[in-house]
C-alpha cells in the first residue's frame, strides 16, 4: 500500500545531496575567482596575471620586447600570453569542478 514511500525517501536524500553539492560549487567558484594564473610568452618578454574571473590583473612587457620596427611580434606575444591565461583559468575551473562532481557519475563537462 505504501510501497512508493521508499522512493520519496530516496528523492529527499537526493535533494539534500544536490543542495549540498550546489553550496560546495558556489563556495568553490568563489574561491577560484580569487585565484590567479601567471603565463609568460616570448621567454618572459610578456607576462600576464589573470584571475579566475578572466580579468587581467597585470600585464608586464620587457622593454627589450618593444621594437618599433616589429610591432606585430609584440602583439603576437601579448595575444599568446592572454590566450594561454584564459586556457589555464578554464583548465583550473574544469579540474576543480571535476573533483566536486566526480562522485555523481555525471559525464565530464556536464557542469
Amino acid at each position: 500500500m505504501f510501497g512508493g514511500m521508499g522512493n520519496m525517501g530516496n528523492m529527499a536524500g537526493m535533494m539534500k545531496k544536490v543542495q549540498k553539492m550546489q553550496n560546495e560549487m558556489k563556495k568553490m567558484q568563489d574561491e577560484l575567482k580569487r585565484k590567479t594564473v601567471e603565463v609568460t610568452a616570448g621567454g618572459g618578454a610578456v607576462k600576464v596575471v589573470m584571475n579566475g574571473e578572466k580579468q587581467v590583473q597585470s600585464l608586464t612587457i620587457d622593454p627589450a620586447a618593444v621594437d618599433p620596427e616589429d610591432v606585430e611580434m609584440l602583439q603576437d606575444l601579448i595575444s599568446a600570453a592572454f590566450n594561454e591565461s584564459v586556457k589555464k583559468v578554464d583548465d583550473m575551473m574544469a579540474s576543480e569542478m571535476g573533483k566536486l562532481t566526480s562522485g555523481l557519475g555525471l559525464p565530464p563537462g556536464m557542469f
